[in-house]
C-alpha cells in the first residue's frame, strides 16, 4: 500500500489495511519514516500481519528538509515540491519489489506511475479512490480529467457536465472555488504534471479501481462512474468509525468533564481536518458565528489563539471548550452530548460525522469539499453555510444562522432526522465488513 502523504490520506489507507490485515492478509505499509511514526500504533492481534517500511524523502530546493506530509508545509503553494519528492518513491520501491514482490500494488492518486512499475515487474495494481463516487462522477472520465475533453477554464467547473445525466443535480463548483482549483488543479505544477493528470492516469493505467463508498449511499453515482472509467469499480465500504472501539476515557479528562455537564446532543463540534488551513479572517468569522449562536461548542483550533476576537475566551468561558492541538475527534463525535458537526466537508470527516448520526454544517474549503456539501444538502441530510457567489466571503451571522438551524430551530428537525437515519449506513459496521469480504474476493480472484 502506497497512501499519498497526506494525514487525510494515510489515516484511511491504514484502516483499509487494518480491515484487510483482519481477514488474514499481509501488508506492507510504505510511507516517509515521520509518517509511520505519526501512524496510531496497530492493535497487538494484527502487528504480525502489518509491516511498516520507511521510504525517506530526498532534498528538494525550496521544499522545507522537515516536510513528509502536506501537514508540515508553511504554505499550500509547496504541495508541487512535495509530490515531485514523492515521485522518487518510484525508485526507491524497486527494491522492495524484487525482493518480495506482492499480489497487489494498493496507491494513491499520486503515485500515478505505479501501473506501469507494477506491470514491469508482473504485478497487479489498483488505484484506491478516496473520494466518493458522486463527486468523482463530476470529474468525469480520465479523457476529461487530462486529454481532448478536459475543462479548459474555471467557469466549466461551474456548470453541470454533459456526462451527468441528472439535470436537476445541484451539485457544481461554485466560481471562487473553481478559480481555486483550477490553477493548481488543471494545470502542471513544478512536479511536472498536474494533478488531474496523476488522477487521470491512475484510473487510466490500474488494473481496477477501489473507492471508498457503498451502494446504499450512492448507487446510482457508483454505476455511472463505472461506465465513465469503463472498468472495474469496486467498492470497499465507507470504512465507518468503529464505535465500540471509541472509549470516552481517552478524551482528556477536564474536557469529558465539560462534556458530561451538557444536555443531550446539545455541543456542535468544530474542527476543519488536517489539511485546511483557515485564515485569521476566517477563524475569526467562525468565532463570531458561534458566539452568536449561544449553542455549546467544542473547536479544535490549529491556529494560533491570537487569531480569536479579542476577549472571545473570557465571554466564551464554559460555554465552549478551545482546544490548540489535538482531540481524539471520533471519541469526541460519538460523545452523547455532541449533536452537531461544523466541519470543511472532507469526505472522511462526513463519514466520521454521520457515523455517529450528528446533524451536518458544513464550510468547503479546498479540493472536492464544495462538491461533498453540495451532495448533503442535496440528500437533505445537511446545510452549508452562505457564502458570496464570487469571491467566498461569509460572515458570522451565517454560520450563526446554519448552527442554529441544524441544532436548535424546529425547521431544522428534518436534518436531524435525517442525519439519525444515515447513522444505520454510515456506521453500520457488518455492512461495511461485507463491502471488504467482497473487495478481498475481487483481489483473490484476479491476482
Amino acid at each position: 500500500m502506497l497512501p499519498w502523504l497526506a494525514i487525510g490520506h494515510l489515516l484511511p489507507f491504514l484502516d483499509l489495511a487494518k480491515r484487510l490485515a483482519q481477514h488474514g492478509h499481509q501488508i506492507s505499509f510504505f510511507s516517509t519514516p515521520q509518517n509511520l511514526h505519526r501512524l496510531p500504533s496497530l492493535p497487538s492481534h494484527l502487528s504480525s500481519l502489518i509491516s511498516f517500511i520507511p521510504l525517506p524523502l530526498p532534498p528538494i530546493p525550496d521544499l522545507p528538509p522537515n516536510a513528509s506530509a502536506t501537514l508540515d508545509l508553511p504554505s499550500d503553494h509547496l504541495r508541487p515540491l512535495l509530490r515531485k519528492a514523492f515521485d522518487s518513491f518510484q525508485h526507491s520501491l524497486l527494491p522492495f519489489l524484487h525482493s518480495s514482490p506482492p499480489h497487489w500494488l494498493l496507491f494513491d492518486y499520486a503515485a500515478h506511475w505505479v501501473p506501469s512499475l507494477a506491470r514491469h515487474l508482473h504485478i497487479k495494481s489498483a488505484f484506491v479512490a478516496l473520494h466518493n463516487a458522486t463527486a468523482l462522477s463530476f470529474f468525469g472520465p480520465p479523457s476529461a480529467l487530462s486529454g481532448p475533453d478536459s475543462r479548459t477554464s474555471p467557469e466549466q467547473f461551474t456548470q453541470i457536465p454533459n456526462w451527468i445525466p441528472f439535470p436537476n443535480s445541484t451539485i457544481t463548483y461554485r466560481l471562487y472555488e473553481a478559480r481555486e482549483l483550477f490553477n493548481p488543479g488543471v494545470l502542471p505544477d513544478a512536479s511536472g504534471v498536474s494533478e488531474s493528470f496523476r488522477y487521470s492516469a491512475s484510473i487510466s493505467d490500474s488494473d481496477f479501481v477501489a473507492i471508498r463508498s457503498c451502494h446504499e449511499f450512492e448507487s446510482i453515482y457508483l454505476d455511472l462512474l463505472q461506465n465513465l472509467y469503463n472498468k472495474p469499480l469496486i467498492p470497499f465500504g465507507l470504512l465507518p468509525p468503529l464505535i465500540h472501539t471509541q472509549n470516552s476515557h481517552q478524551i482528556p479528562n477536564d474536557l469529558k468533564q465539560w462534556l458530561n455537564k451538557q444536555t443531550l446532543k446539545s455541543v456542535v463540534y468544530v474542527a476543519f481536518g488536517s489539511e485546511v488551513k483557515l485564515s485569521k479572517k476566517s477563524v475569526q468569522k467562525i468565532a463570531l458565528g458561534l458566539e452568536l449562536s449561544q449553542l455549546p461548542f467544542v473547536w479544535v483550533l490549529r491556529a494560533s489563539e491570537d487569531w480569536l476576537p479579542e476577549g472571545f475566551g473570557r465571554r466564551n468561558e464554559g460555554k465552549g471548550v478551545v482546544v490548540f492541538g489535538w482531540v481524539p475527534q471520533l471519541s469526541v463525535l460519538g460523545h452523547w452530548a455532541v449533536g452537531g458537526f461544523l466541519c470543511h466537508g472532507g469526505w472522511s470527516s462526513i463519514v466520521e460525522g454521520l457515523g455517529f448520526g450528528v446533524a451536518m454544517v458544513m464550510l468547503p474549503m479546498v479540493f472536492e469539499q464544495g462538491l461533498n456539501a453540495r451532495n448533503v444538502v442535496e440528500k437533505g441530510i445537511g446545510v452549508e453555510v452562505v457564502r458570496d457567489e464570487n469571491d467566498g466571503s461569509f460572515s458570522g451571522e451565517d454560520v450563526c444562522r446554519s448552527l442554529r438551524l441544524v441544532m436548535v430551530d424546529d425547521e431544522g428537525e428534518c436534518f436531524r432526522k435525517r442525519a439519525l437515519e444515515m447513522k444505520d449506513v454510515f456506521g453500520h459496521e457488518e455492512l461495511h465488513d461485507r463491502y471488504i469480504s467482497g473487495f478481498i474476493q475481487f483481489l483473490w480472484d484476479h491476482r
